[in-house]
């Protein structure tokens, strides 16, 4: 396996632990900066910034594993729709966070996390190639709970950001079908 092809998934997990020491060091100021605000031009940076921004050293650790597994299942099983795969989930899933979601601050990749995951589920079932079927049958099977954070119900937890990441994410797998 040529170890290359995951480059760009080590330093986006390097480029968003960067940005978290900035963050922490800043006193979260980044936060308030970049962070998505529903309906608020100056919140609109936020839904290309979301992803690298994160509130406390735990929430990024508990979105840095979901992205190395999903992100390294798209680099092995769709390397050439990862770049477009993730800007619609990120742009199309910024924007239905930005114009329905709750007023607050939204900061995390968990939007693209989800999103990844709709993508990877969505693409399987569709294209019903055997790697693509097994990635999302596995994928459904570890990571199937994530549908209940879809949900509102926890709070400080952006659910909107999970439900439009993850809307973007079927789109995405609809819209790149058999495109790898």
């Amino acid at each position: 396996m040529n170890l290359e092809r995951f480059y760009w998934l080590a330093i986006l997990i390097a480029v968003i632990w960067a940005v978290q020491g900035v963050n922490l060091i800043s006193g979260y100021a980044l936060n308030d900066w970049f962070g998505l605000i529903p309906r608020s031009i100056g919140g609109l940076d936020g839904v290309v910034m979301m992803p690298f921004l994160h509130g406390s050293l735990s929430h990024i650790a508990s979105n840095t594993v979901p992205l190395v597994v999903l992100g390294g299942l798209l680099t092995l099983t769709a390397p050439r729709l990862i770049l477009q795969a993730s800007a619609i989930v990120v742009v199309f899933g910024g924007l239905g966070l930005w114009l329905f979601g709750a007023s607050a601050i939204h900061v995390g990749a968990s939007g693209l996390i989800f999103g990844w995951f709709g993508f990877l589920v969505t693409r399987g079932l569709i294209e019903k190639r055997p790697l693509p079927l097994l990635v999302a049958i596995g994928v459904a099977f570890f990571y199937g709970t994530m549908i209940w954070g879809l949900l509102p119900g926890q709070p400080g937890v952006s659910w909107e950001a999970h439900l439009f990441g993850c809307l973007a994410g079927v789109f995405a797998g609809y819209a790149l079908r058999s495109r790898a």
